[in-house]
């Protein structure tokens, strides 16, 4: 792996390894390198590259909540904020246990967007009530609760060496 202007470009075999995590990260060093046709001390090292490079950044599990029975409301909250304030207050609902992503847009209004989960509609109020609509700088929060989803996507990794989206189970 080489470094231009502090970006590293992967070759070929870095991408494969990659794909190949994405689609199992608990295969061991030897069965990635027989899969693909290379040493396993060659997987180690590339992999531990990544690892320091920053490209990998961790290794996940994908949880079904409903089929462990869990009944969560998901909301998509929009928090409009005084300019200043927009990278403090996105900061500070990344802390929250309740807040999946946090993104920012700089469009006709300085805006946050933020997928939130929680147990019931009551604590789905009191976050925002308490926890989101506070924060100083908060103009307004608009919620909006997810009835039902329909796709949800993660970034993966392909061969040609770009980044493409694959689907995950819903």
């Amino acid at each position: 792996m080489k470094l231009r202007d502090n970006v590293a470009v992967l070759d070929a075999t870095d991408l494969r390894i990659l794909q190949v995590l994405q689609e199992n990260s608990r295969q061991t060093y030897t069965a990635i390198g027989r899969l693909l046709g290379i040493a396993h001390s060659t997987v180690y090292d590339r992999i531990k590259r990544m690892e320091q490079q920053g490209i990998i950044k961790k290794y996940m599990i994908q949880i079904d909540t409903e089929k462990m029975g869990a009944k969560n409301i998901t909301a998509i909250i929009t928090v409009y904020t005084d300019p200043k304030v927009i990278e403090k207050v996105a900061e500070k609902l990344c802390d929250a246990p309740e807040v999946l992503d946090v993104y920012t847009s700089l469009s006709e209004e300085l805006q946050i967007m933020a997928k939130v989960v929680a147990e019931t509609q009551e604590h789905l109020h009191e976050f925002i009530a308490n926890s989101v609509a506070p924060l100083p700088g908060v103009l307004r929060v608009r919620t909006s609760i997810v009835t039902k989803k329909f796709k949800e996507e993660q970034w993966s990794v392909v061969d040609s060496g770009r980044v493409n989206i694959y689907k995950t189970s819903v």
